[in-house]
Parts: structure tokens; C-alpha cells; sequence
């Protein structure tokens, strides 16, 4: 007879995970079923470990690029090996962790691959094997994304990489061309520029990070550029092919018009992401998935099939951990409560470049698009006391509000934009106006003080840098 759960959870990532320790906290039996490790792309060979990197090249980069050291330089260097070790070691240590909260919590694991047979029934196949039927009254499925493949550009795991195996390179390469200017492609860039690579992004549209504020994306461009970074935008890949000595991309320049070629060590594949939906097509009828293997849900992120929900990166939207963590709460609650739907007016997003690029709610193109009159206030860190003193002048904080002076938007490129943007994230949810931002004290000198700096702008009222 199968095993009967309150709830089942397809995929272990921050989406799943996250669902199942809220479901165990409103005293819900929870069965969480994972084809691979624990903690899903994110926690292995995406967020966490990507962060790593950035973070020890960083550290080796302003030792090896301080102006106030005096020494010889070219004794200083970067112990890839010891770099990847101590990866591997705190990717190990949050697995763990996790596993232990899960288990502490009373959730159930199950390791294997998943299939939806019936809207309450799950099988699940072990790597060895044996198969297993558990039936929950209600299933969630959260089986995340991976790297998209190209027509012209396949992986092969070795010249022709995916960000996962770019993560455990033994070995930096000599040159690496990224496809793919988003924020994967650009982190992962800045790793390998940092330890000497000769980096070429490839981009088909106009500018990096595509979608975002024009503005900010164009700062940063320049940014990385000024790094090292070679970017080259608005080109059409037509070709990619594995050689002995490396790999050639081939193509047409749009903005010249003519043929371009390069040729690497590597190429690594960042153009997009591909939802795991494919062990749901032989499903039951009901589930609706779309041509892009999008899972279709409602607000409530409920699918077509009762009793079954969908989240994360297999619903698509902005492919955000963050993201698929709280559409997982939100869809326990719902499954188990008089429900609610998830909003995403203040979903913020980060890239963990140098300077980091952080936005929450609306760009200016988005609310002109609208039609919105908007107040726009911008400080530069050139005028920030902190910056100056961090040698981090380079960058900006924008902020974005209706007339009567609610936010709508915000956009940061800082050091740490990423830990400053909450606040304006707060400010986007609760409908929280210019002067809530301007009047609140900051302390000083710090970053955050920009954000303040920016908010009394839009109503001319900056005291660092003059009201015109």
C-alpha cells in the first residue's frame, strides 16, 4: 500500500527545501524528493559556490591591485587548487546543514527521480533502481531549471561548458569566451578575468544584463570594461565548433555588418536557463506546459490538476532562488489555508559583479511603457564619503516614485548593492514614500546613506551634491 504524506515535494532546491520546513512548521507530514543533491543548483553549482569565487577573487584583486602595498607584486598569486578546495568545503557544509534542518524537522527524503502519476500520487525511481509510490493530498512541484542548450553552440562538458562546469574547472583557462551577457555569464567573467583569463562576453542584444534599467546596465558595462572584461554586444552566434587546440565561434556582427570569429581555450554557454519539466508530459491529463516547458499556474500558483502546485524556475519569471523560496512558502500556506496570491511588484534581483548591480520594482523604461509621470532621483558615489574612503567611487543609486512620491523602483551599483537593497525592497512592498526614505536617519558615513541621498534628490533636496 502507498505511503500517504500530507504533502509531496518534487526537487530539493531553495524553492522545495524551503517548502518543506514551512510544511513541517504548520505540523504538515512532508515527503521531499530529490533526483540529485540536496540544496538543488543553487546551494551546489550555482548561487553559493559562484559567491565563493567571486569572493576569494576579489580578495586576490585588490591585494594585487592596491596602490598603498609596496612589494613585488608578481610574487603574489592565486592558489586556484586551495580556491576550489575550500569551495567544494562550504558548498559541503550548507548541504549538511540543510539535510540536518530537514531531518530535525520531521521531513521525509527520498532520493530518486520523480513521477506524477496521479494529482495525488508520486512514484519515485532510486539511481539503483527500485521504485517506490507515495500518495500525498497535495503535490508541489519544484524541479527547477538547467543550463539551455544552443543549436549551434552543444556542451560537451569539456571545450564547450555550462556554468556548472565552469565552477569545477581544475585548471583556469588561458582564454574563455562567455555566451550570454546576463548574470551568470557576467559573474562567472569576473571570476576568470580576475585570474587572468582573456575574457570575451558575446551578447545578442544592445547591452548587458537584457531587461534591466538601460541606465544602470550601461554603467556597468562600462565598469567592467574599464577591468578588463572584453564585452561585444549585438552579436549573432552562428556557429561554435570544437578544434584540437580549443574552440572557434563564428558569426555575423550586427552592428557592422559583417562576419566575426574567435577563438578560445573554452566557451562557456550562460544564454538562459531550461525548466525540468519533462518527466511531467507523460503525466496525467490537466497539467497544463507551455512551449517553453513552462509549468502554467495561477496566482495562487496553483496548476490545471487539484491539489498540485508549481514554483520556482519551472513557472519561470525571473529565475531567482530568492524567488522560488517564497512562491514555496506561499504555496504551502495556500495548500493548507484560505490561500493568497503571490505578488512580485517588489521581487529584487542582484548580480555580484564589481561593483554589484542590485534593482527592485520598476525601471525607468518599464514605467514609461506604462505611461507612468514619474520623480526620478539619482546620487552618484562619487559624492558618497564611504565610497571614497572603500576607493569604490564608481557607481549609483537610483530611485524611481509616483508624483505623490510612492516608490516604484530602485536601482543600486555599489559595493554591497545587494545587502543595501532591502530597504528600498521594503519600501516597494509596503507602499512606502520618498520622505519615509529621506527622513529616516542613516548612519554616517556609510553606503546606505546614498539611498537616503537619492530619495531626498527627488524632491530636491540632496544636501552631497547640488539640486539642478
Amino acid at each position: 500500500m502507498p505511503d500517504r504524506f500530507d504533502i509531496i515535494i518534487v526537487g530539493a532546491g531553495p524553492g522545495g527545501y524551503i517548502a518543506a520546513l514551512r510544511a513541517a512548521q504548520l505540523g504538515k507530514r512532508a515527503l521531499l524528493v530529490e533526483a540529485d543533491t540536496i540544496g538543488g543548483t543553487c546551494m551546489n553549482w550555482g548561487c553559493i559556490p559562484t559567491k565563493h569565487l567571486l569572493h576569494l577573487t576579489r580578495v586576490f584583486e585588490e591585494v594585487r591591485t592596491a596602490k598603498h602595498l609596496s612589494g613585488p607584486r608578481e610574487a603574489i598569486a592565486c592558489d586556484w587548487t586551495r580556491v576550489q578546495e575550500e569551495r567544494a568545503k562550504a558548498v559541503e557544509k550548507l548541504v549538511k546543514g540543510t539535510e540536518f534542518l530537514l531531518r530535525k524537522n520531521g521531513v521525509a527524503l527520498a532520493a530518486g527521480s520523480a513521477a506524477l502519476e496521479a494529482p495525488d500520487r508520486v512514484a519515485v525511481t532510486s539511481r539503483a533502481g527500485g521504485r517506490e509510490v507515495h500518495e500525498a493530498a497535495r503535490v508541489l512541484l519544484a524541479s527547477g531549471s538547467r543550463s539551455a542548450d544552443l543549436p549551434f553552440a552543444k556542451p560537451d562538458g569539456e571545450r564547450i561548458i555550462t556554468s556548472r562546469e565552469a565552477l569545477e574547472l581544475a585548471v583556469v583557462p588561458r582564454s574563455l569566451v562567455v555566451i550570454g551577457a546576463g548574470a551568470i555569464g557576467l559573474e562567472l567573467a569576473t571570476v576568470f578575468r580576475r585570474m587572468g583569463t582573456e575574457v570575451v562576453v558575446l551578447e545578442i542584444l544592445p547591452g548587458v544584463l537584457p531587461g534591466s534599467d538601460r541606465e544602470m546596465a550601461q554603467r556597468l558595462e562600462r565598469s567592467l570594461t574599464r577591468q578588463g572584461l572584453k564585452i561585444r554586444t549585438r552579436m549573432k552566434i552562428e556557429d561554435v565548433r570544437a578544434e584540437e587546440s580549443g574552440v572557434l565561434v563564428k558569426g555575423i556582427d550586427l552592428k557592422a555588418g559583417s562576419p566575426f570569429e574567435v577563438r578560445a581555450e573554452k566557451v562557456l554557454v550562460a544564454a538562459g536557463r531550461k525548466s525540468n519539466s519533462e518527466f511531467l508530459r507523460s503525466g496525467p491529463p490537466g497539467l497544463s506546459i507551455g512551449r517553453q516547458g513552462l509549468v502554467e499556474v495561477n496566482a495562487k500558483l496553483e496548476t490545471g490538476l487539484p491539489g498540485v502546485y508549481a514554483v520556482g524556475d519551472l513557472i519561470g519569471g525571473k529565475l531567482l532562488a530568492h524567488k522560488a523560496s517564497h512562491e514555496g512558502i506561499r504555496a504551502v500556506e495556500n495548500a493548507f489555508g484560505p490561500g493568497a496570491e503571490m505578488r512580485y511588484d517588489a521581487l529584487p534581483m542582484a548580480v555580484f559583479t564589481e561593483p554589484e548591480y542590485a534593482s527592485v520594482g520598476l525601471s525607468e523604461e518599464e514605467a514609461a511603457e506604462r505611461g507612468l509621470e514619474i520623480r526620478v532621483g539619482k546620487f552618484p558615489l562619487q559624492a558618497s564619503g564611504r565610497a571614497l574612503t572603500m576607493e569604490s567611487p564608481d557607481g549609483l543609486v537610483k530611485v524611481l516614485a509616483a508624483r505623490d512620491g510612492r516608490l516604484l523602483g530602485a536601482h543600486i551599483l555599489a559595493p554591497h548593492a545587494s545587502e543595501i537593497i532591502p530597504e528600498l525592497t521594503l519600501a516597494v512592498e509596503k507602499g512606502l514614500g520618498l520622505d519615509d526614505i529621506g527622513r529616516t536617519i542613516h548612519i554616517h558615513p556609510t553606503l546606505s546613506e546614498t539611498v537616503m541621498e537619492a530619495a531626498l534628490k527627488a524632491q530636491d533636496g540632496a544636501f552631497h551634491i547640488l539640486n539642478v
